[in-house]
């Protein structure tokens, strides 16, 4: 018996809106999943023409593409008999591979619930990054859901980077991204005969995977050498797809601009040129896109930032702006940028230089002697930098350290009143629950040779933070501009704690004998004023290691619901338009609030922009820390046999990850390498525990390790423990004594 019910009258409640974005429109997405959702089982394709009336040879094949689309999209599945039935009734899930370098992999799920395992056998079908429908089939020994690919609904990987290699006349490629966990596979290919084995090449993939088959590809560049110098930067940009030369379209376009201003644009802007504006920046920048200047009165202080127009050299829906936004933002490796903007806009028209004029979108803000915001205003404007001033200089300047030259003493004033206003500021960031994370940087120092000298700490003095807290003032204003305009931007928001890893940090915390106050909502404040208790040392880094990752990543997003770790109710970026897009959505917005030039409907949902904004940031960190990681390996080549004292800084079934000292460079220590006892994980407190003798090694341990491999293709590190130099008292079960925690006088 059909269990096929009879279709309710068709009525697209869509039909309306696809009349007017479509010639020759055809069912909704929404008809068509209200229609699939009515029937009891998967249908074929001719009962749904049927149904919802798709007659005509030119409709039908528009619908095809819109049910193919809708497959892509995850919303339906065609299963092998040809029905069309819809995923969320199949018990079928979406998500992303995420791909392992043994084989396996798991399923990053898109309704945000638990990660799922995928077998060695089922990744035999998939690469890296595919978007996929999967079925959970059962839980693997260690309770895990197993999962089976139904579907891929993306390829992710186009092209490959990797090392060209031949073993017994077969040419293939192995990738440098160990996630993508097979060879691929060269055949006849004409290309690999212009590679010699051992080189670097990208491969572009033509055939997929599948259970059978290896994926297969053809060469079409050679990079060279992998030791080659900027060879780490070549292999990121390919292996993480981030555009870096400008396409004839935006040559075109950025030709025919004046190195010098528009006399005419900047007569009808208020003019600041008498203003002694200043940018101060590390000694290595490039591009500078703010400006500063403050001055005290009776109430309080008057603050002028100023940001580079961008906005008027980037206009929207022009070739420039979207390769603006395709690449989100610039991307900053050592020595070397991949800049959002070409060269005459990001270091010249719209780099606020010294001595020449610029056009500016400047903030004015009114605070009393508190640092409390009493107003502010934004407005257009042209502007002429002083001086391009360091943190260096301006650190030593302020503290006393060096005597003003005559050309700097002019500035004193200015300067002397920034600091004033940075102290106010400074102070009510613990009022208002900021959260100060202290954790090491680096800068790496290169030779004539472009091979690491040396890795040396990053110092942030009070010119740094001068800086940033003027940035956030500016910031702060232009959130608050926004709401109160109703004007649709894309904000920076950061959400607190998820229950699970508020969960987590709280029994950690136990073990340290510390508490986090807020219950089941902790705020900032509650956060700020744990991290003051921090102690010097190891334990100090391991409680703001914890309280970092506790937090979710900061994200762009249309609904301004605050920033946590800021401990701001209204928050966004304004001050960086020259390396960042939201920024350039930040302007264009506050312009158009301003009636400055007409509101225009974004081609794509700011939600959606949201999103790419977020991706393009993640991909530039990932490529950062990519080529800062290679760098550091091959720095570490000629090191192996000594000895260095080092933090642990991950821990893991199958070793400890460790920071060496002063370097900062990571490695791991095998758990086979922790001494003679059988060692077992400890997940929930993050440590390793030994069986017999109890000895543990937990998260921020001290430790002193010896470097015993190096390998340098795959960026890794092998060390062997040699003694741990942390100090603590031990407890029989392994675990930190708890220290009583002194109550308040107050109570």
């Amino acid at each position: 018996m059909s269990t096929r019910n009879d279709p309710p009258q068709f009525h697209d409640p869509e039909a309306e809106r696809e009349a007017q974005n479509y010639e020759f429109p055809v069912p909704s997405r929404e008809a068509v999943m209200a229609y699939l959702g009515s029937q009891d089982e998967p249908v074929p394709l001719r009962q749904l023409l049927e149904d919802l009336g798709v007659r005509g040879e030119r409709d039908v094949e528009s619908f095809g593409r819109r049910l193919r689309a809708m497959e892509r999209d995850g919303q339906l599945l065609k299963n092998r008999r040809g029905r069309y039935g819809l995923v969320q009734r199949m018990d079928l899930i979406q998500g992303r591979v995420i791909g392992h370098a043994d084989g396996f992999g798991f399923l990053a799920r898109e309704d945000g619930n638990d990660d799922l395992f995928i077998p060695a056998r089922e990744m035999r079908k998939v690469l890296h990054g595919d978007r996929v429908v999967a079925h959970v089939a059962s839980l693997d020994a260690r309770g895990r859901g197993e999962c089976l690919i139904v579907e891929v609904l993306e390829r992710a990987q186009k092209q490959v980077v990797g090392r060209y290699r031949e073993e017994r006349g077969v040419a293939f490629v192995t990738p440098d991204d160990r996630r993508i966990g097979r060879d691929i596979m060269l055949g006849d290919d004409p290309g690999a005969m212009t590679a010699h084995a051992g080189e670097i090449v990208v491969c572009e993939i033509l055939e997929q995977p599948t259970a059978k088959s290896p994926p297969v590809g053809r060469i079409i560049e050679v990079l060279g050498d992998r030791d080659a110098p900027g060879m780490e930067i070549a292999i990121a940009l390919r292996k993480y797809d981030l555009p870096h030369e400008f396409g004839q379209a935006v040559q075109d376009q950025v030709a025919g601009l004046a190195p010098t201003i528009d006399a005419a644009e900047a007569a009808r802007r208020e003019d600041l040129r008498d203003l002694p504006l200043v940018t101060i920046d590390g000694e290595d920048a490039r591009d500078f896109d703010d400006a500063v200047y403050c001055e005290k009165n009776r109430g309080g202080w008057r603050l002028v930032v100023a940001i580079a127009d961008v906005s008027y050299y980037v206009r929207s829906g022009t070739a420039l702006d979207e390769e603006a936004r395709a690449r989100g933002n610039s991307v900053y490796f050592p020595k070397a940028v991949i800049p959002m903007l070409p060269e005459v806009l990001s270091n010249g028209l719209c780099s606020l230089n010294p001595d020449v004029d610029r056009l500016c979108m400047a903030c004015e803000i009114q605070l009393d002697r508190y640092g409390k915001f009493k107003k502010y205003r934004f407005f257009e404007a042209v502007m002429r930098s002083r001086a391009r001033l360091t943190y260096t200089e301006v650190a030593s300047l302020l503290a006393g350290a060096a005597q003003a030259a005559p050309e700097r003493a002019a500035l004193m004033p200015a300067l002397e009143a920034l600091y004033g206003l940075y102290r106010v500021l400074h102070g009510a960031r613990a009022k208002r629950g900021s959260v100060d994370f202290e954790l090491p940087e680096t800068r790496i120092v290169f030779d004539a040779n472009r091979k690491i000298e040396r890795i040396e700490p990053l110092v942030r003095n009070d010119a740094h933070k001068l800086i940033e807290e003027c940035m956030l003032a500016a910031n702060v204003c232009a959130a608050q501009f926004l709401i109160d305009q109703g004007a649709p931007a894309l904000f920076r928001v950061h959400a607190g704690p998820t229950a699970q890893k508020l969960k987590d940090l709280r029994v950690m915390l136990f073990e340290m004998g510390l508490e986090l106050s807020g219950g089941d909502k902790p705020s900032g404040k509650d956060y700020a004023a744990l991290l003051a208790q921090a102690p010097p040392g190891p334990e100090g880094r391991l409680l703001q290691t914890l309280l970092l990752r506790s937090l979710s990543q900061a994200m762009y997003g249309p609904e301004d619901i605050g920033h946590f770790a800021l401990g701001y109710e209204h928050y966004t970026h304004f001050t960086s338009p020259i390396r960042r897009y939201p920024d350039l959505i930040v302007h264009r917005a506050i312009k158009s609030a301003l009636g400055k030039t007409p509101a225009r409907v974004p081609d794509m949902s700011m939600k959606a922009l949201g999103e790419h904004c977020s991706q393009t940031e993640r991909r530039a960190d990932d490529a950062t820390r990519d080529v800062i990681r290679s760098l550091k390996t091959e720095y570490m080549a000629d090191k192996v046999g000594q000895e260095f004292d080092a933090v642990v800084s991950g821990v893991m079934a199958f070793g400890l990850f460790v920071e060496l000292a002063d370097i900062y460079v990571d490695g791991l220590v095998h758990v086979s390498s922790l001494g003679h006892d059988y060692y077992h994980f400890d997940p929930a407190h993050h440590r390793m525990v030994g069986e017999r003798t109890g000895q543990h090694y937990r998260l921020g341990d001290a430790v002193r390790v010896r470097l015993l491999r190096v390998d340098i293709d795959e960026g890794k590190l092998d060390f062997e423990l040699i003694a741990q130099t942390t100090e603590r008292a031990a407890r029989p079960d392994g675990a930190a004594r708890p220290r009583r925690r002194r109550r308040s006088r107050r109570g």
